[in-house]
């Protein structure tokens, strides 16, 4: 009687390096090791996927028949080495990779920097409107730089504008300069060192920043996600609103008559309206996410704190 053989059947290795199998994998690795997120996904599947996406030249919009393509072994270890490194080390993916995307455009990011990620960036990507007129918005200064992200997309969103930006971290002003090289805005940006206002001379049209706004106690709690973050971009100290606070009170003197402060306070929209209850001040509501950005016009700071 002939030997009856069995079908032959995909081997296990063979079986977990399709893209989606892989992307699992990962996935299962990220959450096993407690992994954190919120630096441009907010779970460890669209994370792990974004990872794969990067390393492998792909993007996150690619049609979903990708997913079961056959990597090579060499692309196998390659994603799954990186997403080993983010469990291992709760570094942020972008510190790894080098790069973040963020409103559609790629920023060199490591740890000098902040990982942008403020809904500002939504509020540019629509020019402003209904709030400016973008056809009058001539000068613009980006308070708190970091990776110059904010003051990048400006530029793109106002392509008639100067852009001033300002750090007071010298290493921070470093990457921001290599962003500003990278997108081909030299000659548009101008980044200062200094304390928000203070190595400014020139009034705007449009102040943008993004400052630290988390006390001690909030700071001390954090993940080590964000522990990897520099801590000037994150700490205000004792007094989570000390940063903000300052600039509301010192932006009266750098805006224009129908200029506009746009400022990322995080969760802190309660104590902001406690804190300067009589400051009329709008709230955006942000359709992809994101909340606590404060819009408040040059005139009623003025009003406040004169000019």
């Amino acid at each position: 009687m002939a030997e009856r053989h069995a079908e032959p059947r995909e081997p296990e290795a063979a079986a977990a390096s399709r893209l989606v199998d892989v992307i699992r994998l990962g996935a299962t690795r990220l959450a096993t090791a407690g992994c954190v997120f919120g630096h441009g996904t907010d779970n460890a599947l669209d994370e792990a996927r974004a990872m794969a996406c990067q390393v492998l030249g792909l993007t996150l919009e690619m049609p979903d028949v990708y997913l079961n393509a056959q990597l090579a072994s060499w692309e196998r270890a390659a994603v799954l080495n990186l997403i080993g490194q983010r469990a291992t080390s709760r570094q942020p993916a972008a510190y790894l990779l080098g790069e973040a995307w963020y409103m559609g455009m790629p920023f060199t990011v490591d740890p000098r920097v902040l990982i942008p990620r403020s809904p500002i960036g939504q509020l540019l990507e629509r020019r402003l409107e209904p709030w400016m007129d973008a056809s009058g918005v001539r000068r613009i200064v980006d308070i708190g730089t970091g990776s110059g992200a904010l003051a990048i997309i400006a530029a793109y969103a106002f392509p008639g504008a100067m852009v001033d930006a300002v750090d007071l971290s010298a290493a921070a002003l470093e990457v921001a300069a290599c962003n500003i090289q990278r997108h081909g805005l030299a000659r548009r940006i101008t980044l200062h060192q200094g304390d928000l206002f203070a190595p400014l001379a020139d009034t705007y049209d449009l102040i943008l920043s993004n400052p630290p706004y988390l006390d001690e106690a909030e700071y001390a709690t954090l993940p080590p996600e964000y522990l990897a973050e520099p801590r000037l971009g994150l700490l205000a100290g004792h007094d989570a609103l000390a940063v903000a606070g300052r600039i509301i009170q010192e932006a009266a003197s750098f805006l224009n008559e129908e200029g506009l402060l746009v400022m990322d306070v995080g969760g802190r929209q309660l104590d902001m309206e406690t804190r300067f209850p009589d400051l009329p001040c709008t709230w955006p509501w942000f359709d992809r996410g994101g909340d606590g950005v404060l819009l408040a016009f040059a005139s009623d700071l003025q009003a406040h704190y004169g000019r």
